[in-house]
């Protein structure tokens, strides 16, 4: 009896420990930027053969004719809406998640419908449309319905965040990232010299639906000044105020939330 009882008492001791140890892990980076945690998480991926090509670092595209489109402007990508003027978004967990690293994922899905129209709700038989959350190499999504069931890539090393779920969330229904923007040119300068060699198109302007919000220096979609930096030396600089902060976003912005509503007419 007494082996029996410290052989639970260290088993509950292990247990302990690792929860403790993932803590530490989430809270040693909490107050990290969303884009500071997903160039950490993407920048070394090794892809699988069946794995979307990436563009502007995190968003999945299924062809290269689509690497200067935006879906919401060239084919429309919004997901439908209800009669009672809500937007319900089916969505499947992959079974390879912990029930912590779940419980992270579904507070990012519900945090979205405190604050508009949309509502993700798990699948069921039946439904034809469906986002696939996966942890597979780093963490990505396609920009808006694509029908069928679609990946939203949130790896277990490196995505398991709240700001890091609501951005490829955000993807998901149609946004793409602060700095490309159409009026980007406004409010961003690009330091071209510094990009890493061949990767300038992530800076591309598309034709982005704004919905009439003013650039979000504080959007969650904004990446930070060094993002794609091959020197460290910034790659952005804000305009005319180049001290003025951008890119820190730890969760969706007042703006973010405000585009959201406008897009889905909430």
């Amino acid at each position: 009896m007494l082996v029996f009882s410290v052989v639970a008492l260290l088993l509950v001791s292990s247990s302990w420990a690792e929860e403790d140890v993932a803590g530490l892990e989430e809270d040693s980076t909490r107050e990290l930027s969303v884009g500071r945690l997903l160039d950490r998480a993407n920048r070394d991926r090794t892809p699988d053969l069946d794995e979307p090509t990436l563009i502007g670092g995190d968003i999945a595209i299924k062809s290269e004719a689509d690497r200067n489109a935006d879906p919401c402007t060239s084919r429309g990508c919004l997901w439908q809406k209800w009669s009672d003027g809500k937007a319900y978004i089916p969505y499947y967990i992959n079974n390879h998640y912990s029930s912590r690293e779940q419980a992270i994922i579904t507070r990012g899905l519900e945090s979205f419908s405190s604050v508009s129209c949309i509502r993700f709700r798990p699948y069921q038989d039946g439904d034809v449309e469906w986002l696939s959350i996966e942890s597979r190499s780093g963490c990505y999504s396609y920009v808006g319905r694509q029908g069928g069931g679609q990946t939203v890539s949130l790896s277990r090393q490196g995505c398991l965040y709240h700001g890091t779920v609501q951005h490829e969330l955000l993807h998901a229904l149609g946004f793409n990232h602060e700095q490309t923007r159409s009026d980007r040119d406004n409010h961003i300068r690009v330091h071209w010299d510094n990009i890493i060699d061949g990767m300038e198109y992530n800076f591309y302007k598309i034709d982005t639906l704004n919905q009439g919000t003013p650039y979000d220096y504080s959007s969650v979609m904004q990446y930070e000044r060094y993002a794609f930096s091959k020197n460290n030396r910034p790659t952005m600089e804000p305009i005319p105020n180049s001290s003025v902060s951008f890119g820190q976003a730890t969760q969706m912005s007042r703006n973010d939330i405000d585009r959201l509503n406008r897009l889905y007419k909430c």
